[in-house]
């Protein structure tokens, strides 16, 4: 498919996706919402590709929604088509997080704002470099969290600094997001898609319906109890093993002493 406001890229096992609105700082719009859905589409459907990145074009991330295009559209009137006015950019955090079934990674290069620093949390990792800036900004538009912030964001640095930074509306830079587990890991500027590059590969070098189903099992804990946790990673080990081949080279490979070909099947 082509894709007008976004980039697609493909090497080896990893898709890389980068927001391509650089004159607007990659702002989502609702064209490129409808091709972010649509991207994860084709990626999950993807048996080659292992592990997803998303990054920006030009000088930043992704700066949230895109307000000027919204100014544009008609008023709406009504409770229920006021939240399908305002609902649909949290579509994408669902996409990206759940439905796109593969370990993603967010390469954020500068500014992350708003929904754009949604749209990095719900990727599993975030790698960053000395440009990095999240942002949650709704307050200052006189609004409260949406795009999937209210659920990640205290997941990922717990409930009171995130009340911090939703209250404050600051920005937070490199070292502290990393201090405080925005990002997980930190590199330069001119190394910062390469690093990612590198992650993802050694990510995707791994058995990959392990991964997805380690993946399932690591979101599903959010909101389980022990008991329950411990009944779905019985049912993660039996679903893993769907890939015979995968199970039987990772046992051959240790009584070898040589690394493992895993192909997935």
């Amino acid at each position: 498919m082509d894709y007008q406001n976004l980039l697609l890229e493909k090497e080896n096992n990893v898709g890389i996706v980068t927001l391509n609105r650089p004159e607007k700082l990659n702002a989502i719009s609702r064209e490129l919402h409808q091709e972010m859905m649509q991207v994860c589409r084709e990626l999950k459907d993807d048996d080659e590709i292992r592990v997803v990145i998303w990054t920006g074009a030009g000088r930043g991330f992704c700066s949230g929604v895109d307000l000027t295009a919204s100014r544009d559209r008609p008023e709406v009137s009504g409770r229920q088509e006021r939240l399908d006015e305002f609902g649909w950019v949290g579509r994408q955090a669902m996409m990206v997080s759940r439905e796109l079934n593969k370990p993603t990674i967010a390469a954020v290069n500068g500014v992350a704002v708003g929904a754009g620093m949604s749209l990095a949390l719900a990727c599993d990792l975030r790698v960053g470099c000395e440009n990095t800036r999240f942002k949650t900004v709704f307050i200052e538009r006189s609004l409260s969290p949406d795009s999937g912030m209210s659920y990640f964001l205290p997941r990922i640095v717990g409930s009171s600094r995130a009340f911090d930074l939703v209250f404050t509306s600051r920005f937070v830079e490199t070292e502290e997001s990393y201090r405080i587990g925005l990002l997980d890991r930190v590199t330069t500027s001119d190394r910062l898609l390469e690093d990612a590059k590198a992650l993802a590969a050694e990510i995707a070098f791994w058995p990959p319906v392990a991964m997805q189903m380690s993946k399932r099992v690591l979101q599903n804990s959010m909101e389980s109890r022990l008991e329950e946790q411990l009944q779905y990673e019985t049912h993660g080990i039996v679903f893993a093993r769907r890939a015979p081949h995968d199970v039987e080279e990772a046992a051959a490979s240790f009584r070898e002493r040589r690394a493992p070909r895993f192909t997935g099947e």
